[in-house]
């Protein structure tokens, strides 16, 4: 096992075995009653100073069109979180499920959109080549772990959506806008890891 391996399951299991934080919800679930399955990946490669791996949506897509968002999507018919979660990011980004090394899921998100979110942390080896789908990610980029995971990078934010003000976290790096469903994932990410900031 190697020493990020170690330490971030360590940090995991310590997390997740702990209170359930304040977490950053999604402001615009009230009255939805029931909601779809889904799952994101959250790739942390394993070098010396790890990155996760993020895309851009299409800027064609119907929804969150341009986004940055995690590789995931919808579970299919007896899926587990886990399952499709490895499944999205061999579909939109070629990664081969043996090189995906789950930790574990987290905590859902619930979205405005009706869906109930999965995260599944896991790590990946650096530099693999990868293959985007050019009908699901516009491109792809690497995020320094220690910078996402950052409370002090964590920006709140207040934006006028549908006629009300709404409340959400914002992760910018190097020209990257890291928001929404996919900035409070992270940030909901970081207070159950505490991931040191060395």
């Amino acid at each position: 096992m190697s020493n990020l391996r170690y330490k971030l399951e360590r940090l995991y299991h310590t997390g997740m075995a702990g209170p359930v934080p304040a977490l950053f919800p999604d402001p615009r679930t009230a009255g939805i009653e029931e909601f779809k399955p889904a799952a994101v990946l959250i790739a942390v490669t394993e070098r010396a100073a790890p990155g996760v791996l993020m895309i851009h949506r299409p800027g064609t897509m119907r929804a969150h069109a341009g986004q940055v968002a995690l590789p995931g999507g919808r579970l299919d018919p007896g899926e587990t979180d886990i399952d499709a979660a490895v499944r999205e990011a061999q579909e939109e980004l070629g990664i081969d499920p043996r090189h995906v090394d789950v930790i574990g899921p987290l905590d859902v998100f619930l979205t405005g959109s009706g869906y109930a979110v999965t995260p599944v942390l896991a790590l990946i080896p650096p530099d693999l080549p990868l293959v985007p789908n050019p009908d699901e990610v516009a491109e792809w980029f690497e995020a320094p772990f220690g910078f996402v995971m950052d409370p002090a990078n964590h920006q709140r934010r207040a934006i006028e959506w549908e006629g009300k003000t709404r409340h959400l976290v914002e992760i910018p790096w190097n020209g990257h806008r890291i928001w929404g469903i996919t900035g409070a994932i992270l940030a909901n990410l970081s207070k159950r890891l505490n991931w040191p900031n060395d």
